[in-house]
């Protein structure tokens, strides 16, 4: 019984962060996380690094699909990937002088946030567009849209996946499968930094459920990024938020109800 419990919960865990993944760019840590912890039992630092293990691949197999169908900035990409990495360790240290804040359940309102407003407000921005851009200016503004959301992400812990898809559609003006593109490929490299840094710390266990987690995760962002590639833009927005909604949702449930 204990076992199909446990391939049930790594099911709906890594069909909901792939999907996640697979759509908007998402964090499998959001989904897979509260799911472990809450049905399985899971030590929380121990499900962040099976979360970030997840990630790794269903990034890059979306990052590969997104770039294969041309939805991927990698230049600016990996610019805004630097900052990132550089500035989560800046605000990752600051934190540790900071009392703790409740900010834990930052990524899963904004999650919900932002579904409802892709539904509600659709990025309709063309590639076309985006070449209105000077590329001196856009290499500046993803240096300093890396900055904030590496310190961001550093300071409160949560939250990475998200805030790049927010800043990318809505700051750099971003169409949004480039947008998903360029988020899944830079999550791709910061998930794996991520995950190595939590099993060197933590050390590594619960097998299954890490294999589990990363073939499920893997198989549904697949699914979710063909599927993105071929949608038009106004049906890419109303999936994203609806998915996003109702990942926001759960998971608030959830923390209410399980804790």
């Amino acid at each position: 019984m204990e076992i199909i419990l446990t391939i049930l919960v790594a099911f709906f865990a890594g069909m909901g962060a792939g999907l996640g993944t697979g759509f908007a760019g998402m964090s499998a840590a959001a989904v897979i996380t509260p799911m472990l912890v809450t049905f399985l039992d899971i030590d929380p630092y121990m499900a962040v690094g099976i979360a970030l293990s997840s990630d790794i691949l269903a990034s890059a197999v979306s990052a590969y699909t997104y770039g294969k169908n041309k939805n991927l900035d990698i230049k600016n990409g990996l610019i805004m990937m630097t900052s990132v990495l550089v500035f989560t360790i800046i605000g990752s240290y600051i934190s540790s002088f900071v009392p703790s804040m409740a900010m834990g359940n930052f990524s899963v309102f904004m999650t919900f946030l932002l579904g409802i407003k892709f539904i509600v407000k659709p990025v309709m921005a063309t590639k076309e567009s985006m070449q209105v851009t000077e590329p001196k200016k856009r290499i500046i503004q993803s240096i300093v849209c890396g900055m904030i959301i590496g310190f961001i992400c550093g300071f409160i812990g949560a939250g990475g996946g998200m805030m790049m898809l927010l800043i990318l559609t809505s700051v750099l003006g971003y169409e949004l499968k480039t947008a998903v593109g360029t988020s899944v490929f830079i999550m791709t490299f910061t998930a794996l930094t991520g995950a190595v840094s939590h099993f060197a710390i933590g050390g590594f266990s619960n097998p299954l459920v890490w294999v589990l987690c990363i073939v499920f995760t893997f198989i549904w962002a697949r699914i979710a990024a063909v599927f993105a590639n071929k949608a038009t833009h106004k049906t890419l927005n109303r999936v994203t938020g609806i998915i996003l909604v109702i990942l926001g949702a759960v998971i608030i449930l959830f923390s209410i109800f399980f804790k």
